[in-house]
């Protein structure tokens, strides 16, 4: 009760009843700090919202010359609070607090903030007016922007993928249950010596073997498992009778199009896992099963599934459909699916770490090389393409899959051998790849061993593996317009040099440059084994699945409560606007084409606070064709800026991503012809991303964060939701939502609309910087 009372005095505790207090207080943790001791570390993402009851705390950053002291900021009394700007942004924190002699403060979890805070009028506008006056603060002050932008760069794990960030104190169980194996990691905890990770083989076959590693070093026995559900007893068994596991993680190997992350498991998704096993019959069936004998074992548990498939559904539909008859492969669900999706994003996300930027900045080619493999175009941290296709089996080589094949050969087999789809499965999947053209084995170290002693089968295979890979590797490099970095990792990847140097030959065209000696190098963790003269970072980054579906695993649950917020407010409608074709210009190009002086004309205001249409227009011209008139937007901006719809990119003859405003590097460019002249772009065509404006307080209202990726409701004779739908908080914006005139066309959506918000799809991790004004756009601001 005493610290009841004392939250009562602060602003932001207002607006709260003593009982509101009181369940506040009971969800929060009260912590005590010594002389020296932080509160908060510099370049983490925001955990929770600190407020001081007792002693001081200072407010430092790190010094900007090795050697210097820290330089304090700031300083914290009694009923301060901290951590909030991380919290509430996403960014991660960009000073510590230690505290001064021996302090006491309280710790509100970020989930606590969300279910009470954001639901309370008085804190809302009281943390909208701190964030908003904070913001414009640091945009005002040079010193502010560069500490934001440097405490990302110094952040060690912006991403959230050690255990202890990922996972906090939770005991996660991941299960991998194949057709006839069930792998298993157990983390508990964030020490890694608690860890224990297993494997029993030979499920239902003669020769079974249980093999383990964890705290009691490492086993391996014969035992004797029927089905999954014995399996799975012998791994509860190993884990031992500790404390209660809280989350199940399980690898499902097909999400169809459905699940664009992980989802907990309900009835429903069980429904949809069952029904996906057509698509995935070799796959699906068995993670099922494993998923319904946890069910019984651990029914107090947390149960999620984790998809193989979610992280490529942004694939766009030119690279993922097959060219079949449209009306077949729409009803049979016939496209390109790809898999391998924990781990490609896993080491996207490591990459971007180790190269201090952020991956929405990056263009990346992953390649993900084990007994099975695949080959991943990433960019700006979304997988555009995958070399596995409807199954695994397409793309590359793999240890016993052929990968690419011509379908007519099948046919071929099918017709002139008689050949059953049981024989082909069996040759396919399990007869081809490495071990068939080696004649010998699936595995890579025996396949080099003979290659070295000059068997000509084995150095034919390891040809025709690396060959295919580098056409992959090339492909997708032309795909994304150049590479910032090419990753090597699974078992392959990590491990073979020989297999590295093999892709990366006669690459150094393409900006890849290996380094040989750093190649042969042994070592551990991410390794640069790339020339320092290479354009290209060429990196080995090991993998590891098993953290990456615990940690998407706890994530989900942290976006069900996200989601619960945003339910249990009451529905406020936001407007739908139609965002017509458009075009912002820079200073100098606003003299360039309308002469030398000349100023935009406010035609009329638009409905973001300061953005007015111009009288002006230009003529844009593509390789193709153009398009005339297009309405310039003011005030102008650092760099030009032009997005269209997808109709119109067919008409100017390219292809425009989908970005985020000012995303614009690496885009394609064009000419914009004006009155007094004409410029050509090298880049900045874009096809913008359907996005809602945001105020502060729009969005603590409903617990989201700048860069969030939500889903918004329509209703109407056309109901429907939208996904991929990306938030943007500004202090200067006004809650409304845009998307282009091709999805208003599809979705028979007219002016004065509106949206509700339904969910939300994705939380990036930790990012560099939020909001830039638009007033400072127009002045040149960095």
């Amino acid at each position: 009760m005493e610290i009841v009372g004392r939250l009562r005095q602060l602003p932001l505790f207002r607006g709260f009843d003593e009982a509101s207090l009181a369940e506040l207080v009971g969800s929060s943790t009260v912590a005590e700090a010594a002389d020296g001791e932080l509160l908060i570390e510099y370049g983490h993402a925001g955990e929770y919202l600190g407020v001081l009851l007792e002693g001081r705390a200072t407010v430092r950053r790190p010094a900007p010359e090795p050697g210097a002291p820290p330089v304090e900021v700031g300083t914290l009394g009694p009923g301060d609070h901290f951590g909030e700007m991380s919290l509430l942004t996403g960014e991660v924190t960009t000073a510590e607090v230690a505290a001064v002699g021996p302090c006491r403060y309280l710790r509100i979890p970020q989930a606590v903030y969300g279910r009470t805070l954001a639901a309370n009028p008085v804190a809302v506008a009281e943390l909208a007016k701190a964030m908003a006056a904070r913001l414009r603060q640091r945009w005002q002050d040079p010193v502010q922007r560069h500490a934001a932008a440097d405490a990302w760069d110094r952040a060690r794990d912006p991403y959230r993928l050690d255990p202890g960030a990922a996972l906090g104190e939770r005991r996660v169980l991941v299960l991998n249950c194949g057709s006839s194996s069930v792998k298993y990691c157990l983390f508990d905890g964030p020490d890694p010596a608690r860890q224990v990770r297993g494997i029993v083989e030979r499920i239902g076959l003669e020769g079974s073997r249980h093999r383990r590693r964890g705290p009691d070093g490492e086993r391996s026995e014969a035992v004797a498992v029927p089905d999954h559900a014995a399996a799975l007893e012998l791994v509860f068994a190993a884990l031992g009778t500790g404390r209660q596991i809280d989350v199940v993680g399980h690898r499902v190997a097909h999400g169809g199009e459905r699940y664009a992350g992980a989802a907990r498991v309900d009835d429903d998704v069980r429904a949809a896992i069952r029904e996906l096993s057509a698509l995935a019959p070799l796959h699906n069936p068995h993670n099922l099963a494993g998923i319904e004998a946890a069910l019984r074992r651990l029914p107090d548990a947390t149960h999620v599934a984790v998809f193989d498939t979610a992280f490529h559904r942004t694939i766009p539909s030119f690279a993922h459909q097959y060219a079949l008859p449209h009306e077949l492969a729409r009803r049979l669900r016939l496209r390109r699916y790809g898999f391998h999706g924990p781990s490609h994003q896993y080491v996207a996300l490591r990459a971007a770490t180790w190269l201090r930027r952020p991956v929405t900045e990056l263009k990346l080619v992953t390649c993900h090389l084990g007994s099975g493999s695949s080959v991943c175009a990433i960019d700006h941290g979304r997988s555009i393409d995958i070399s596995t296709g409807f199954t695994p089996l397409e793309g590359l080589i793999m240890g016993t899959r052929c990968g690419d094949i011509d379908p007519g050969l099948v046919l071929h087999l099918i017709t002139a051998q008689g050949m059953t789809a049981a024989e082909l499965e069996r040759i396919l999947n399990h007869d081809s790849g490495l071990k068939g053209v080696s004649g010998r084995t699936g595995d890579m170290r025996e396949i080099e061993a003979a290659a070295d002693r000059g068997d000509p089968q084995a150095l034919l295979a390891v040809q025709m593996y690396t060959y295919r890979i580098r056409k992959y590797v090339g492909a997708y490099a032309a795909a994304l317009g150049g590479i910032d970095a090419l990753v090597f990792t699974a078992g392959i990847g990590e491990n073979s040099a020989g297999v590295r140097a093999r892709v990366c030959q006669g690459l150094d065209r393409l900006g890849i440059v290996l380094d040989e000696a750093r190649n042969r190098a042994a070592g551990t963790g991410v390794r640069d084994v790339s020339a320092e003269s290479s354009p290209v970072r060429v990196l080995a980054v090991p993998t590891d699945e098993e953290l990456m579906i615990a940690r998407e695993a706890v994530r989900a649950l942290g976006h069900d409560q996200v989601t619960a917020i945003i339910r249990a407010r009451a529905e406020r409608p936001i407007p739908i606007e139609v965002s017509a074709h458009h075009v912002h210009l820079s200073a100098a190009h606003v003299e360039a084409l309308f002469g030398a002086g000349h100023t935009l004309t406010r035609r009329s205001d638009l409905s973001q606070p300061g953005q007015f249409a111009c009288a002006e227009t230009v003529d844009l011209v593509g390789p193709k064709g153009r398009v005339d008139r297009v309405r310039v937007l003011g005030p102008a901006r650092k760099e030009t800026q032009i997005e269209i719809s997808r109709t119109e990119e067919f008409r100017l003859g390219i292809d425009a991503p989908i970005r985020a405003s000012g995303d614009i590097k690496g885009s394609p460019g064009l000419t914009l012809v004006g009155p007094r002249g004409s410029v050509t772009l090298a880049e900045g065509t874009i096809c913008a991303m359907r996005h809602i404006h945001m105020s502060p307080e729009d969005a603590l209202t409903y617990g989201i964060r700048d860069r969030d990726m939500v889903r918004v409701r329509t209703r109407g004779e056309r109901a429907l939701i939208f996904g991929d739908v990306l938030v943007r908080v500004s202090p200067d914006f006004r809650l409304a939502m845009h998307i282009d005139t091709d999805e208003a066309n599809a979705a028979e959506i007219n002016t004065g609309a509106v949206g509700f918000l339904d969910s939300i799809q994705e939380r990036q991790g930790a990012v560099r910087e939020t909001w830039v004004p638009a007033a400072a756009e127009s002045r040149g601001a960095p």
